[in-house]
């Protein structure tokens, strides 16, 4: 699965890059995200429940960041495990920029799922994907907005 995308955040890039460094912020904006926490200067472990089609499962997975520039971007490389319904793995490239007062944040991601996931079909994992992104970045530009003592993003 390859996707990729763009979002303005109407927050300065040094609010941008610190949230998504921050793990309690990164928690109240991945959808079904049940716990993450730090581990280490650059990485993350988490759990999360997620529904793609008519597979529910729980899963728990690591992500590390490399290629860190700060205020630009980052690699990230992940994978998780969801026991009976299969696993993710693969990796993002996160790119900030200025775009006046506000943050352009683009990504690209390439991930590869297996088990009960990999049988359900290409188009629906897809789609699940895309909403998922969707969700976290309403979800971030809300939360990290709020918690900058703004308005909505």
């Amino acid at each position: 699965m390859d996707m990729n995308g763009e979002r303005r955040i109407a927050l300065p890039r040094a609010v941008v890059w610190e949230a998504l460094n921050d793990a309690e912020t990164l928690g109240k904006c991945i959808p079904g995200c049940q716990s993450i926490e730090k581990t280490g200067d650059n990485g993350f472990k988490a759990s999360v429940v997620i529904k793609v089609g008519p597979v529910k499962a729980k899963f728990s997975g690591s992500v590390q960041l490399q290629d860190i520039v700060p205020l630009e971007g980052y690699s990230l490389v992940g994978q998780g495990e969801g026991g009976v319904a299969g696993f993710a793995k693969g990796g993002a490239k996160v790119s900030l920029a200025d775009d006046g007062e506000g943050t352009v944040l683009t990504y690209t991601v390439d991930a590869n799922v297996g088990g009960k996931l990999a049988q359900i079909g290409g188009r629906l994992i897809n789609s699940t994907a895309v909403k998922l992104a969707d969700q976290f970045f309403d979800n971030f530009g809300t939360v990290v907005a709020e918690q900058a003592g703004l308005a909505k993003a």
